[in-house]
């Protein structure tokens, strides 16, 4: 008897959801679906990659002019350093003190940028269905 009521009462839920039959996407939505989510997480890393990358390549090439700027300041003679202006003495130390912070961040965007390809290689190796935008425009 209970049997029937819960067959009824099935019936009316089913009857209120407007379908009788449970149904779900196809196969080759949920995969196109699944596709989208990897290529949004693929997207996020590369454009995190680029732009480690782009700032290293500025950073870099400024860091390479302030190391060229010291020379004027400082001189050639061996005594130079007796003689020199405090203002002098004081922009070299202003230069010290780029080329250190240079050098600190350069070493930590290298650092990231490892980080960040590793991501993108654990994410291959997870999803290796995955197609990229420049893995179809090389096809």
């Amino acid at each position: 008897m209970f049997q029937l009521f819960a067959k009824a009462r099935d019936q009316r839920l089913f009857r209120r959801a407007g379908s009788t039959t449970f149904r779900v996407r196809s196969a080759k939505r949920d995969s196109e679906q699944d596709q989208r989510r990897v290529a949004a997480i693929m997207v996020a890393i590369d454009d995190a990659i680029a732009a480690a990358e782009r700032e290293r390549a500025g950073l870099s090439r400024r860091v390479e002019e302030v190391l060229a700027r010291p020379a004027v300041t400082l001189g050639n003679d061996d005594d130079e350093y007796l003689y020199r202006e405090p203002l002098d003495s004081h922009h070299q130390d202003l230069f010290d003190a780029e080329i250190v912070n240079g050098q600190r961040r350069l070493k930590e965007l290298g650092s990231a940028i490892a980080h960040f390809r590793f991501v993108r290689a654990a994410m291959q190796s997870r999803f290796p269905d995955y197609k990229s935008r420049a893995d179809d425009a090389g096809a």
